[in-house]
């Protein structure tokens, strides 16, 4: 099953005053990580339930993710989505993954419209990097590679394959869909940001769980539009490993080298 197909949400039902409901979805197991779903997949189908919400011009500022527990692929499970508060300017909606009466899944979404300010200051952060002309990463290993990986080209400009011992604890290289999508949401691009492996993988030496606990993904606004096609670049740092977690940021940029997103993450690590 394609990206754009696991993102295209039927439209949820009204359940009360504010909240809603979307039923009978499942993840297949291609797009599986272990024993649960992709965090990317998951996180970006919560995401198209609450972008049915919106009904003005704004755009996404923040998402959050906790990823509670296992989401079992192939089989159903439902999104419920709540609306905190809608303000003049800012929107706050909740989306819950539940299946088999378990939390799986726990986002929390900003949207805020864009106003006349006179407060301007411009993101110049870049990065060096040549852009690919095609994927260098990870080759497909059995019980090893995690499946959902066919669908993503990675390309490595810094940083190791995981489980080989690495003393670097970094990532730096470009990312895009292995077969272009027919358009590039903010779902795409959610999905997109979190096909890397943690940054901490590379440094073990034997292949071991870890899984994502929490991400939180700021998007910035305005910039150009982006392609299906595009290579975007990313580079991902630990800020500090200890105790089992690891706490990592990341930032994201389109082909013309300006940033479009900053991504943290705390990611425990079971080696």
């Amino acid at each position: 099953m394609t990206v754009d197909e696991l993102l295209t949400i039927p439209p949820i039902t009204q359940i009360s005053d504010n909240v809603w409901r979307v039923d009978d979805l499942t993840i297949p197991k291609t797009w599986g990580q272990g024993r649960t779903a992709f965090g990317g997949i998951s996180a970006g189908m919560l995401y198209s339930a609450v972008k049915q919400r919106i009904t003005n011009d704004s755009v996404l500022r923040s998402f959050t993710t906790n990823f509670v527990g296992p989401l079992t692929l192939d089989m159903p499970f439902s999104i419920e989505v709540t609306l905190l508060r809608a303000g003049k300017n800012v929107s706050q909606f909740t989306a819950h993954a539940i299946q088999d009466g378990k939390s799986c899944v726990f986002s929390q979404a900003c949207f805020g419209v864009a106003r006349t300010s006179s407060v301007a200051v411009e993101n110049t952060e870049r990065h060096t990097m040549a852009a690919p002309t095609k994927a260098k990463f990870i080759p497909q290993i059995p019980k090893v590679t995690p499946k959902f990986l066919r669908y993503f080209d990675l390309s490595i400009d810094e940083g190791g394959i995981p489980f080989t011992r690495k003393k670097t604890s970094h990532y730096h290289g470009f990312m895009r869909f292995k077969d272009a999508p027919s358009q590039i949401t903010d779902a795409h691009i959610i999905t997109l940001i979190d096909a890397w492996p943690p940054t901490l993988l590379q440094m073990m030496k034997l292949p071991a769980p870890a899984s994502t606990v929490s991400w939180n993904i700021e998007f910035i606004h305005p910039h150009k539009p982006v392609s299906p096609t595009d290579w975007f670049a990313y580079q991902a740092h630990t800020r500090q490993a200890a105790d089992g977690y690891g706490h990592t940021e990341a930032t994201i940029w389109d082909k013309d080298n300006e940033v479009i997103a900053i991504s943290r993450q705390t990611v425990a690590i079971f080696d």
